[in-house]
């Protein structure tokens, strides 16, 4: 399956708030020091740490219905992947451009948003796009 890249984004996975784990969509979050040229929003993207490669659904920006003001991340839900990340190196490899980040009127709202999404980035990885 071949894929075309945007961008790729290489950091050290620190501690969340743990809301989406609440959710039911744990992340790892990689805070973007520097100017990253890559818009704000929601992404299919790759994941590889550890010689491992995961398809991932990614939020880039400053989590608007979460998130404290305190800078700019990648948050990155690997599908299918469970273990722990926290200070692990990870690239993450940014494919398609899904949808504008955006701020929430409650919880609920983010967690139905975030199941499109996860079927969205699902499809894209089956159909080989």
């Amino acid at each position: 399956m071949s894929f075309g890249m945007l961008h790729e984004i290489t950091g050290t996975v620190v501690r969340g708030n743990r809301i989406g784990r609440t959710l039911g969509f744990p992340t790892a979050n990689i805070p973007l020091a520097g100017e990253v040229s890559v818009r704000d929003g929601v992404y299919a993207a790759q994941v590889r740490v550890e010689g491992l490669s995961c398809p991932a659904m990614v939020n880039i920006g400053t989590r608007p219905t979460v998130g404290d003001g305190a800078g700019r991340f990648a948050e990155a839900h690997l599908l299918g992947f469970e273990g722990d990340l926290y200070g692990k190196s990870v690239t993450v490899i940014l494919l398609e451009y899904l949808r504008a980040e955006r701020r929430f009127a409650s919880l609920e709202a983010l967690r139905c948003q975030l199941a499109e999404d996860r079927c969205t980035v699902t499809e894209y990885f089956e159909n080989g796009r």
